[in-house]
């Protein structure tokens, strides 16, 4: 079953960190998807803070997991994710 990961920033961070850790983070992610790590989607909610919370769709909890484990945001203690099981109606 497809997971989302839904990210909320750590209470009490510095948000420049955020930004400074960013480039960590994209190539992270960009590693994870060329290696086959079933993520599907991801990016930041539209929101007046660009740094605020973002989501990742991953194809299944161990992947979403996996990619958790070895994410700068979450390594660094800047975010903090939330795993939930997706039952996704498709529409193709």
């Amino acid at each position: 079953m497809e997971c989302v990961v839904l990210y909320s920033l750590a209470e009490g961070i510095d948000r420049s960190r955020v930004f400074e850790t960013y480039p960590r983070h994209q190539a992270y992610f960009e590693a994870f998807h060329a290696d086959g790590g079933g993520l599907i989607a991801l990016g930041p909610f539209q929101a007046d803070d660009p740094a605020g919370a973002s989501m990742g769709i991953f194809s299944s909890r161990a992947e979403a997991e996996r990619f958790i484990g070895g994410d700068p945001f979450v390594v660094e203690g800047l975010a903090q994710p939330r795993v939930l099981e997706w039952d996704a109606v498709r529409f193709d």
